[in-house]
């Protein structure tokens, strides 16, 4: 059931005809009294959002005339009424309150030398039609960002140590007082002198100048599963760049190309490639050597095929995958060029033949009658 909402001006404890300096001093009082990280209330934060939504809308003159006419229903659409799930402490108002308060307001910033998450990296490899297939094992080399093997990512040259900062005592973080026009309010920062590290590095190591990392290049080995498809992505747990802080590596993403064969191509679990027979072969029938992925293997072609007609192998497609086979494209090649004597025989073979119909019902087609002809 939905809450029906106050009205604006009862909500912030002003008339109808307030200035705009009532509603500013109006929001001033009532946030300050119910902002969540003072205010421990259990309704603080809905009070909360309920005093800034009503802002918003009576601050902005359009909003405000909208809202005088029409009610709620006039501001409905508009940033200022939008439902407010999914905001954080502040409300889902933090341009406000940056407005009166400045950024930092509250705390609950994590610090500055918080554990964080490596970056996770991407690479390329290209794999032979047959490694897809069968799989493989393979190498990939990368350069990466890792921990420098001198200070093992201490930044201090070996046998010294980092000292804690005395400006924020080792915490990263530093808290200024900012003056306002609600007062004096705490902002914390990361520390300017450490870069929120909590600690200040006197003899940096010579190797990595004090950074704790360097880029290396590194070759790895991939397992590459069977049956594996164009643009796959494996991923490599750990393998992306080290955490800061004691935050854990990211992962490495390897996109796999494969390359085209000269002969197969893939659909599915399905192996493809065509055969070219002569026209001969087609009307009558015969027995053909196909080539599959582990060897050439005898295919029949019926009497009559034509032209883009498929065949099928069964389980000579992608291995260790269901329901694979083999298709086989036929093309019927017409030739060129004819000696005499074989253009004496086609053209007493043409004489035998009648035309071809367009309408294909109950009509064997040319390589029908061809098989006839010949075989009677």
């Amino acid at each position: 059931m939905t809450t029906k909402k106050r009205d604006y001006y009862e909500v912030l404890g002003i008339s109808r005809g307030a200035t705009e300096e009532d509603i500013r001093k109006a929001f001033r009082k009532l946030a300050l009294e119910y902002h969540p990280d003072r205010n421990k209330a259990p309704d603080a934060s809905e009070r909360f959002k309920e005093i800034s939504e009503a802002y918003q809308v009576l601050s902005d003159a359009n909003k405000r005339a909208a809202y005088d006419k029409f009610g709620h229903r006039g501001v409905d659409q508009g940033a200022g009424a939008r439902g407010f799930e999914g905001f954080d402490s502040f409300g889902g108002f933090g341009d406000i309150f940056e407005a009166f308060f400045g950024s930092g307001f509250g705390g609950g910033r994590a610090a500055a030398n918080a554990p964080s998450r490596g970056a996770d990296l991407q690479a390329s490899l290209a794999l032979e039609f047959e490694e897809s297939v069968f799989g493989a094992e393979k190498e990939i080399q990368i350069a990466r960002v890792e921990l420098c093997e001198r200070c093992k990512g201490n930044k201090s040259e070996p046998g010294t140590s980092a000292n804690r900062c005395s400006n924020c005592n080792g915490s990263g973080q530093v808290r200024r007082s900012q003056a306002s026009m609600f007062g004096q309010f705490v902002q914390v920062a990361a520390c300017n002198v450490c870069g929120g590290e909590g600690r200040v590095i006197s003899s940096p190591c010579t190797q990595c100048k004090g950074a704790g990392r360097e880029r290396r290049s590194r070759r790895m080995a991939i397992t590459v599963p069977a049956g594996i498809q164009d643009g796959a992505k494996l991923r490599l747990s750990g393998e992306g760049e080290p955490g800061n802080f004691g935050g854990g590596a990211g992962d490495l993403y390897v996109i796999l190309r494969v390359k085209d064969h000269p002969l197969f191509s893939r659909e599915g679990n399905d192996i493809i490639s065509s055969h070219r027979v002569n026209f001969v072969q087609a009307a009558l029938g015969t027995t053909v050597k196909v080539p599959t992925l582990d060897g050439e293997v005898d295919l029949q072609i019926p009497a009559g095929i034509q032209t883009g007609e498929t065949l099928q192998i069964k389980n000579k497609g992608v291995p260790h995958l269901r329901d694979q086979k083999k298709m086989v494209d036929i093309v019927v090649v017409t030739p060129k060029t004819l000696d005499e004597k074989q253009r004496r025989l086609l053209a007493q073979l043409g004489e035998s033949l009648e035309e071809p119909s367009n309408d294909s019902n109950g009509d064997k087609g040319w390589f029908g009658k061809l098989k006839d002809t010949l075989s009677g």
